[in-house]
């Protein structure tokens, strides 16, 4: 797979069933990373049947046609939403794509009237690219939201999306 998608720095995003089988692929590789960095009460990635819920919007980013990249935007409330599922496969990291789907769906969140948008990372090491990541966009750090509660082991952050921010 390397060899092909080597050279590309920008992909195709539209909308993916998190049951087809190239996304569960992806989401069984982000779910094992979360679970080797974290303590099992600390992860808080959706499995496929949580990210079938209606107030979810699941993304795929494809480079020549395949799937590398996922992440969804979740409806908290009517002013308020999360990033979930954030994974942009090994072989493609440090080449923008995580970035392109950041971008994507903070436009979509605004585009959706969302005020705020809010995400849950791990506070270790191994999710300092992330942060950075969420940082370079504009997130700040914050409490917990929503069913969160506060842990050692996360980090939340949070983006003013309201007129003007």
């Amino acid at each position: 797979m390397g060899q092909r998608l080597s050279g590309m720095t920008e992909g195709i995003i539209s909308i993916e069933d998190p049951r087809s089988p190239e996304v569960r692929a992806i989401l069984e590789r982000h779910l094992a990373f979360a679970n080797a960095h974290s303590p099992r009460e600390d992860v808080h990635a959706l499995d496929v049947d949580g990210l079938v819920d209606p107030r979810i919007a699941f993304f795929g980013l494809r480079v020549n046609g395949t799937l590398v990249a996922v992440g969804a935007l979740k409806e908290l409330d009517p002013h308020h939403a999360e990033l979930k599922s954030m994974h942009t496969i090994e072989e493609v990291r440090r080449r923008g794509l995580g970035a392109q789907m950041l971008e994507h769906l903070i436009g979509l969140a605004g585009t959706r009237g969302f005020q705020r948008l809010s995400l849950e990372t791990g506070s270790m090491q191994a999710f300092a690219p992330a942060r950075s990541l969420y940082a370079t966009a504009g997130f700040e750090s914050c409490g917990p939201f929503g069913q969160y509660v506060e842990s050692s082991y996360s980090t939340f952050m949070t983006l003013s999306l309201a007129a003007g921010a």
